[in-house]
Parts: C-alpha cells; structure tokens; sequence
C-alpha cells in the first residue's frame, strides 16, 4: 500500500515535539533539552504514598467508569470551590480524563463535524487546529498579537463569531505565557452568550504562577457555565504528566458531547490514579507552593542570564515557559532553533511550529535544573557574542 494514510490525516502536518524529538536523535554532544515542556521533577512522594494506598484496593483493578469515580469528581468540584469558588455538580458538570489533551480532543470530536468552524489562538498548542482538522471542521485563526498581551482581538472575535462552533482558548498560556484576567473572561463569555458559541478554555498553568495575583478560571464569570467548559490537569502542578490524569469542568451538554465520544474510544483513567488524584486535590496545596517557587528560581537564573549577555528575553507571570523575541536581527526562528541547537547544543521550540503568528519568536521550556538552565544559558550568550562580533566582520 503506497499511501496508508486517509485523507483526514493528511490534512493535519508533522507534529512540532515529534520534529523535535528528530532533530534531537540525530544531534551529538552534551543537549540540553527545553524544548518539550514534561515536568523533570519526579512526582511528590506524599503523592506516591496515596497511589500506594490506592493500589491495595481490588475495585481499582477492575474496568473504570467513563466520566470517572464519583469521588474523584467530587474532590476536583471541591477543589474548584477552594481555589476558585466555582460551585459545580460532579455528577453532570465534571468528566475525569486520561489528561486534558485527551480531553480537548474528545470534546472537539463531540462537538464539531464537516462545515463547522472553530476558532483557535495563533500561536497556540498544536492539539486545537490539528484536532478540529481532524474532525472535519475548519479552524480559524484568532491572532494573538504582542502589542495586545498575546490576547484575542475581541473585535475580530465579534466579527466572526456568529459563525464559529467553538472557541478554543488557553489561559495561562502555552506557548506565550500570557494570563487572562476576569475582566477578559467577561467579554469573551458575553460575545458567546450574544453569537451562541461555545468556549474551550484550557487552564492546566493556572497553580504555575509567579505573583501574588493567582490566575482565575473563566467559570468565575456569572453564566459561564451556559456556554464554558474548562479543562485542567494534574501535570505540571504536581509533576504528574505522565499519568495521564486530567479533568473537564462547566457546561453538562459540553460534557456529555465529551463523554459520548469517551464511551465509544477509552474506558477512564485507572481507578488508583483516581484516588491518587483525589489525595493531591484535597492535600495538595503546599506541594503546588513548593513547584511555584522552584519554577520561579528557574525563571530567574535563565532570564537574568540570558539579560547579561545582551538578549532581553521577558519573564513569564505564570506558566514554566519563556516567550521571546528573536535577538537581533535574527527573523527565521526555525533556522535559529536548528543552529541553537546545532551549535549551543540546547533545544527550544521554534514559534512556527505553534502557528504563522509565532514566527520570529522562540519557546523555551523550564524543565532542567537551575544549573544546567544557567549553563543553557552561558552557552546562548556565548553563541549570540560571537554571532554578533562574525556580524561586524571581526573574528570571535
């Protein structure tokens, strides 16, 4: 067979961190990897304690529910009273997921079909364009510009609105960093409410915050839950991604769209993760502290070195990623990540690869220690001094 591949699938392109993971292998030396944005720190053992209680339990054993154990979605609407004084009921306003990436694209599968548009944040996570191709549906791109604090337009939002299925977006986000207050949160649920769309937020980075101010949940807008469905992970706040547990909040009717397609393609996370995720919900709150602060650290020692050697990269407010500006007059960021990684031996993600309005920017992930950060980043500005003295014509 020449071509095993259906036509659906050739409409979406190559997967950005599978390139990179490419890219990586065929590259020798000492790499520092911050491209791909997995959680280095293994997972608390107070966590790996609860998941040993929970193994020694038969009924985990067995075949989960779909939507999850009662008792974990109790502890996630609990846990969203807590730190966002959200009420929701968990037994039709909540879904546990084999994480929120599963869960976004099963919730668009459920929603969105042949003829159906979609609006996705450019740049953004790859996952919402490359989930609404898949489904058929067309997405359209919301630029988000530096000049606005990486946030839609809300004017180009209200011009197309009336013909979007759904709205995707990602506060605090991946790939930019940038945080969404209530105030945008109220605009955005009142064009929904006027056009009748849908709203995906995706809100895993909200316990990865830097200031005082703690990033807020879009069901915080009075009558959100008409139109919101929110997703969370336990990933990066408690370095737990790969056990692939998450959950979807809001709207029943967005939750049952999900479920169905979940009923017809997995059977729920294993029920110890459940528990375990229940414990971390509940008990979990000085643990996520603790990220916080070692996150912060990280941000510091790469940034302020990075600002040593000339290269004014910004610190994020939320989130472990950082968002910059090519330096210079550098425009090609995939070109830079290629001799980033070719000659500094340190991996970032090329804005490109999260959509046409992130060229000429860079990811960075915060996935290393404090000293191989600081060491990524001594070889950086090495790297842009010497460009920059060949640039002049004078040699390094």
């Amino acid at each position: 067979m020449e071509n095993p591949f259906t036509r659906r699938l050739s409409r979406i392109p190559p997967y950005l961190f599978a390139e990179l993971d490419r890219l990586k292998a065929e590259t020798k030396g000492d790499i520092i990897d911050l491209g791909e944005g997995s959680p280095d720190q293994p997972t608390p053992k107070p966590i790996l304690g609860a998941m040993e209680r929970a193994l020694r339990k038969p009924e985990n054993h067995g075949y989960p529910t779909y939507a999850g154990k009662l008792s974990a979605r109790q502890a996630a609407a609990d846990w969203y009273r807590e730190r966002f004084r959200v009420r929701l009921n968990p037994e039709t306003e909540v879904c546990m997921l084999l994480g929120s990436k599963e869960g976004v694209g099963h919730l668009i599968w459920g929603t969105c079909g042949r003829g159906d548009r979609v609006g996705v944040s450019d740049p953004a996570y790859p996952i919402y364009p490359n989930q609404s191709l898949l489904s058929g549906a067309r997405p359209v791109r919301v630029p988000l510009l530096e000049k606005n604090g990486f946030l839609p337009d809300l004017d180009r939002v209200d011009d197309i609105g009336s013909s979007l299925r759904l709205l995707c977006l990602n506060y605090p986000s991946n790939p930019t960093a940038a945080v969404a207050d209530l105030k945008f949160y109220r605009e955005v649920v009142a064009l929904a409410m006027k056009h009748g769309f849908g709203i995906v937020n995706d809100c895993v980075y909200s316990e990865l915050y830097f200031g005082t101010r703690r990033p807020p949940s879009i069901l915080q807008v009075p009558g959100a839950k008409k139109c919101c469905i929110e997703f969370h992970s336990l990933s990066k706040t408690w370095n737990m991604a790969g056990w692939r547990i998450g959950v979807a909040v809001g709207n029943p009717g967005l939750v049952r769209a999900l479920l169905r397609i979940k009923q017809n393609t997995d059977s729920g996370p294993f029920g110890a993760i459940q528990d375990t995720a229940a414990w971390a919900l509940k008990h979990g709150a000085g643990l996520a502290a603790k990220n916080r602060a070692l996150y912060r650290k990280r941000r510091d020692a790469f940034c302020d070195r990075l600002h040593g050697a000339g290269w004014k990269v910004p610190k994020p407010d939320a989130t472990f990623y950082v968002w910059t500006r090519l330096p210079g007059k550098a425009k090609d960021d995939y070109r830079f990540a290629l001799d980033m990684l070719a000659d500094c031996k340190v991996v970032a993600a090329p804005g490109i690869g999260f959509g046409r309005h992130g060229r000429g920017f860079v990811r960075f992930a915060l996935v290393q220690t404090g000293g191989r950060l600081r060491e990524a980043a001594n070889r950086i500005g090495s790297w842009l001094q010497g460009k920059g003295q060949r640039d002049k014509g004078t040699k390094c």
